[in-house]
């Protein structure tokens, strides 16, 4: 089951969002408040949350579940794989959860790993290798899989594949798992500017490429909606091509620790297993930082910096991985969404640890202004 500390769509909205009362906090035009206790922090001005009536902002309803019990599914991670405390981690605790709720027999489940510095012939390989073993459907989790995924969906068309991070596979037997990022960024971006005391945050990126650019795009429009002055520190661990910014703890560390002695006081980091870096840096520096794609705060291997990650975007791996099992089992898979949203639970926030809790009405005011089209999240700066 989904964890509950999520704020997911079940049952959000029979709340009817809390807009109303999001509304009453608002006075006019600004506030310098984060709804909490009213205290000014920083020199950040606020502007009034959105008002969207309920009504208007209804998330698209579950499938029901179908029977895997016959299918073999092949998993094929990035780098990191299962106990990476994020990406991989959360495309993991999809395959369990169609094991726990959908028949699908552990036994008849491979999963497989990249390896740092690998070829991307090792990739198609290894995808090959699931395909030639009978596992079908193979789902392949990253976009340094895209030529592989083509490759191998050539040589196997009756083989389902599917990708996460990627839709440039333009096959019959393809289906990419692919997300609104910057849906998800745009919130965690409104808690930054709402949390601030220094009206200065930091954005850390693993790795220069268009995926993670959207990250910062809604990182940066989120916080700036909420906090047109504030100052967004955004820096990438390493440049285009050049993967290790995902596996790069010690230069995580350093970026984040210029970002706070710098002034900044949160730092939002999307940088794979480099994220441990930056909660380190927070740790040390008496800050706090957003974790991403999964909830890391929940994360066994980060518990010792738990307590500086007030919250993180979640990216529904997970929900992307459950929900395509299931539409292969139901045969369904036309009937999947193009995109992972903030509408379909593709992207999110966490509460965990309870350090959001009290601007939690600011946050559904704007996650509703945006699933209802009144505010438009841009994926590039």
């Amino acid at each position: 089951m989904r964890n509950n500390q999520r704020i997911g769509r079940r049952g959000r909205f029979a709340t009817a969002i809390a807009v109303g009362a999001v509304a009453a906090l608002a006075l006019s035009g600004c506030a310098r408040d984060t709804g909490g206790g009213g205290a000014a922090q920083g020199e950040c001005e606020r502007v009034a949350p959105p008002s969207v009536p309920a009504a208007s902002a209804q998330p698209a309803p579950e499938a029901a579940p179908a029977d895997a019990s016959a299918l073999r599914v092949g998993l094929a991670y990035d780098i990191g794989g299962r106990g990476d405390a994020s990406f991989n981690d959360a495309a993991a605790a999809g395959l369990d959860r169609a094991v726990a709720e959908l028949g699908l027999v552990r036994e008849n489940t491979r999963e497989a790993t990249a390896q740092p510095g690998e070829s991307e012939d090792a990739g198609t390989t290894r995808l090959r290798q699931l395909a030639q073993g009978g596992f079908d459907p193979v789902i392949a989790v990253g976009f340094n899989y895209a030529n592989g995924v083509r490759t191998v969906a050539t040589e196997f068309p009756e083989t389902r594949f599917a990708i996460v991070d990627d839709d440039t596979v333009d096959l019959p037997n393809v289906t990419p798992l692919v997300f609104a990022e910057e849906q998800g960024s745009f919130l965690v971006g409104v808690a930054a500017a709402l949390k601030t005391e220094t009206c200065r945050v930091g954005f850390v990126g693993g790795v220069d490429s268009p995926l993670i650019q959207k990250f910062d795009a809604g990182y940066e429009q989120g916080a700036t909606t909420v906090a047109p002055d504030i100052q967004i520190d955004s820096a990438y661990i390493s440049p285009a091509g050049d993967f290790t910014g995902f596996n790069d703890a010690t230069r995580g560390t350093e970026i984040a620790a210029g970002q706070y002695d710098g002034g900044a006081d949160i730092a939002f980091a999307a940088a794979g297993q480099s994220n441990q870096g930056v909660f380190a840096a927070a740790q040390t520096a008496g800050q706090r930082a957003i974790g991403v794609d999964s909830d890391q705060y929940n994360s066994p291997q980060l518990a010792a910096v738990r307590d500086v990650i007030m919250t993180s975007m979640i990216k529904r791996v997970d929900v992307a991985v459950f929900d395509y099992v299931n539409a292969v089992a139901g045969n369904t898979v036309d009937a999947l969404p193009e995109r992972f949203d903030l509408a379909n639970d593709g992207v999110g926030y966490s509460t965990s640890g309870g350090f959001v809790d009290d601007i939690v009405p600011q946050l559904e005011a704007y996650r509703a202004a945006i699933i209802a089209g009144e505010i438009e999240v841009q994926s590039t700066k």
